[in-house]
């Protein structure tokens, strides 16, 4: 069966992004892009909540195409494209989406259909909404988490509302030069 890993930058009090959605405090360089890109190249599937969807629309189609384009934008926006992409929303329609499924319902159902399925890990980038959504039905299978060095205070928590615990076992830890510490932890099911 798949495994849906979720994917977060985090700060060391446990924020995904600022009180106003803000990520202007994550620290990603050359480093972390070669590393996890390296990581999510084994991916096929990538799954995303209809805010972060939208982002990665407006920007990873085309990164590859601007003058200025890094090699992390050339090699993801070549990945962007190739995924499939699904996307929780209860407002979208995948009309005319090329290589996208929109879930608006039956979570749980649709979730577990998916994991089913022929294919690699499934990726869960950002979106929080869609994070605490799936983590109450107990759909995550791991946590791939980039623990920046910052105390924000406040902000969009990643973790909300356990109503049980979720025990983890530690996979790998890696530490970057920029002082992003990543915590690699598959949620311990026995």
């Amino acid at each position: 069966m798949r495994k849906i890993i979720s994917f977060m930058h985090i700060s060391l009090d446990g924020f995904v992004a600022g009180p106003n959605g803000e990520m202007n405090w994550i620290k990603v360089d050359e480093e972390i892009f070669d590393h996890v890109g390296k990581r999510i190249s084994q991916g096929d599937t990538s799954l995303y909540g209809r805010v972060t969807y939208q982002m990665m629309e407006n920007y990873w189609p085309t990164a590859a195409d601007k003058p200025t384009a890094s090699k992390h934008d050339i090699e993801h926006s070549k990945w962007y494209k190739n995924v499939h992409k699904v996307v929780l929303s209860k407002s979208m329609k995948d009309a005319d989406l090329t290589n996208t499924t929109i879930i608006s319902d039956n979570l749980s159902d649709s979730i577990n259909a998916i994991k089913q399925q022929a294919g690699n890990d499934i990726f869960l980038f950002g979106s929080p909404t869609a994070t605490h959504s799936l983590i109450q039905l107990n759909l995550i299978d791991g946590y791939w988490l980039f623990v920046n060095p910052i105390i924000l205070g406040r902000g969009i928590p990643l973790f909300v509302d356990i109503k049980d615990k979720i025990k983890l076992q530690l996979l790998t830890t890696r530490q970057f030069s920029c002082g992003v510490t990543e915590l690699n932890y598959t949620v311990d099911r026995e």
